[in-house]
């Protein structure tokens, strides 16, 4: 599928990223492959296939769990660190 550079754009703003002429070129041609990709996916049938609430449902039930430990939580000053804009202890 063949996203238009103004396409990108939007979705770009959407996600307030800041894309370049040659970044956008890029981005058109990666999601439009994955929209192809996603366009073959939608061709399978899928008829009696029961829907999947976790992909290890039949696992044991704490296969994908890390053992809860109380942890020191980040600081608001750590976690505002990378913040592109900030203000009154938020982003």
């Amino acid at each position: 599928m063949k996203l238009t550079d103004q396409e990108v754009r939007n979705i770009a703003e959407l996600a307030n990223l800041r894309l370049g002429d040659q970044e956008v070129e890029a981005m058109a041609h990666d999601l439009g492959d994955i929209l192809t990709h996603i366009e073959k996916l939608n061709e399978l049938d899928t008829t009696g296939v029961e829907p999947m609430a976790q992909v290890l449902f039949a696992a044991d039930p704490t296969a994908t769990l890390r053992e809860d430990i109380e942890r020191p939580s980040l600081s608001n000053a750590d976690a505002l660190a990378n913040a592109a804009v900030s203000g009154g202890g938020y982003y």
